[in-house]
């Protein structure tokens, strides 16, 4: 049984302060934790190392991009992924099997800021890590400022905010902590392959680009580079709203609707 949710309600102070409590003992556990805290922290440093390397055998010319652009701006996606949701789906499911959801429940915390204190030190640490490169890419690989901060901004919070719910959606159809591995891949891959993060849709042949900006994570990177980068016109940024609201929509409709707060065994 998925259960039933508690009402949604506006986050007064008290439930900020119970949010902040719950977000502080999650990142707790998230540093006495070596391997997610390697997820967190080393393996997008990693990724985008790599998406530098590879980026050599890419043909940007007509794109308008720069190299450093191309693989940076795909970076803050790739740091998204990796640390949000690559990181969320392990630990909604070790907090399910460990009947700690089931225990929150009985106190003040609402389902909603469950989920988001829960949330919390990975948001954090994911926001972070994308102002270092967004401060790096500007220094060491000599590309622009931000020309447009608050669409920059919206882009983050749009990512955390899809993402923390695909992470919830997809630990409930995931068993135990170790399948997360695998249960986590289909979306890293997809975005990785079709979202910009690796290859920047201005190199795909029209139809193709056409599909992958359906993609859940596209209109992030979309907005992300629009607020970087600039050139994201009125209907371009109407679009990737639309899609990214959409894509939570669907997200939270999925954990709202299969969730489970119990262990699966």
């Amino acid at each position: 049984m998925s259960g039933t949710w508690s009402p949604a309600r506006i986050p007064d102070a008290g439930a900020r302060r119970r949010m902040r409590a719950l977000g502080r003992a999650e990142m707790t556990l998230l540093l006495r934790n070596r391997t997610a805290l390697f997820v967190a922290l080393l393996m997008p440093v990693g990724m985008v190392g790599m998406s530098w390397s590879s980026s050599r055998e890419l043909d940007l010319a007509g794109t308008g991009l720069s190299r450093g652009e191309a693989v940076l701006t795909g970076g803050v996606g790739l740091v998204l992924v990796m640390v949000v949701y690559l990181g969320l789906v392990p630990t909604y499911v070790a907090r399910r099997e460990e009947r700690v959801l089931k225990r929150l429940r009985t106190g003040e915390l609402t389902d909603a800021e469950i989920m988001a204190g829960t949330a919390l030190p990975a948001a954090a640490l994911a926001v972070a890590q994308c102002v270092v490169l967004v401060a790096s890419g500007s220094v060491v690989l000599d590309v622009a400022a931000p020309r447009q901060v608050p669409l920059l901004i919206v882009g983050l919070v749009m990512g955390v905010v899809l993402l923390t719910a695909c992470a919830a959606a997809t630990a409930s159809f995931t068993r135990t902590v170790e399948s997360a591995q695998i249960t986590g891949l289909p979306l890293l891959m997809v975005s990785v392959v079709g979202s910009g993060l690796y290859v920047p849709l201005e190199v795909l042949p029209d139809r193709v680009a056409d599909v992958c900006r359906l993609l859940p994570l596209t209109a992030v990177v979309e907005l992300i580079k629009g607020g970087w980068l600039g050139g994201l016109d009125g209907t371009g940024l109407l679009r990737a709203l639309g899609l990214a609201v959409a894509w939570t929509a669907l997200a939270v409709f999925a954990v709202r609707r299969w969730f489970r707060w119990e262990p699966r065994h």
